[in-house]
């Protein structure tokens, strides 16, 4: 895999991390406020789960396992 993508401080890497926090945030307002459970942990999982998706793909051993993952 090319080393681009393996890098610790590379543009995917850094957005991923902000959108979770963001989608961590909107989840305590909506469960915690708003009193929406089941819609703000669906949001939760599938909103961080971007960045497990991403770790999968840096962490491939090929260009074409890299995109299969992302």
């Amino acid at each position: 895999m090319e080393d681009q993508f393996k890098e610790k401080n590379n543009v995917i890497r850094h957005k991923s991390f902000e959108f979770s926090v963001g989608i961590v945030n909107l989840f305590k307002i909506l469960y915690y406020e708003r009193n929406e459970k089941i819609l703000s942990k669906q949001l939760l999982r599938s909103g961080t789960s971007i960045g497990a998706n991403i770790e999968e793909g840096i962490a491939a051993f090929s260009k074409k396992e890299f995109i299969y993952k992302l």
